[in-house]
């Protein structure tokens, strides 16, 4: 995570950092995790360092947005804002999620509750459904409990943290 510690969070805070730490260790080819709030704020990000393992197992091109989970929240959050926006131009209700396939990867952006959005980078040879399967989870998890007062909660815990590795 980019905060260097849990420690005086909520036991909902710890458990949301949990829940984005397994998901980056358990799925194969993920760079980099992101929760980002409906108003665009960085609330939760993978640290990349955490993910190392993963990443040895495909090829050593850059990885993630410039190496910033900033950056990554912008991306989400942009998307975001773009699909909503589509959808109430089409009327077609709301959002529940958007893949980006490119040549060297891919971006998943899913909608957690109350415009909160899940947004994660991953390797082009990552299997997009379990991506999306274990993106599933952590929104059916972490979307009751990601309350305004656990957002402010949040965010302050990253105040003062760096927010990207300098690549």
């Amino acid at each position: 995570m980019t905060a260097t510690s849990t420690f005086g969070l909520s036991s909902e805070a710890r458990n949301l950092h949990w829940l984005l730490t397994n998901l980056v260790e358990e799925v194969p080819g993920i760079q980099s995790v992101a929760v980002v709030s409906s108003d665009g704020l960085l609330l939760l990000s993978s640290d990349p360092g955490r993910n190392a393992e993963a990443r040895e197992t495909f090829d050593d091109k850059p990885k993630g947005p410039r190496g910033s989970s900033a950056d990554l929240a912008t991306i989400v959050s942009g998307i975001g804002s773009l699909t909503i926006g589509a959808a109430k131009l089409m009327d077609f209700g709301t959002v529940k999620h958007s893949m980006v396939a490119m040549e060297e990867g891919s971006l998943f952006v899913m909608s957690i509750s109350d415009g909160s959005l899940l947004g994660v980078h991953g390797a082009a040879e990552c299997d997009m459904s379990v991506v999306a399967y274990h993106m599933a989870l952590f929104v059916g998890r972490a979307g009751h409990v990601l309350t305004p007062e656990l957002r402010s909660e949040l965010r302050k815990s990253l105040e003062g943290e760096p927010t990207g590795s300098g690549r």
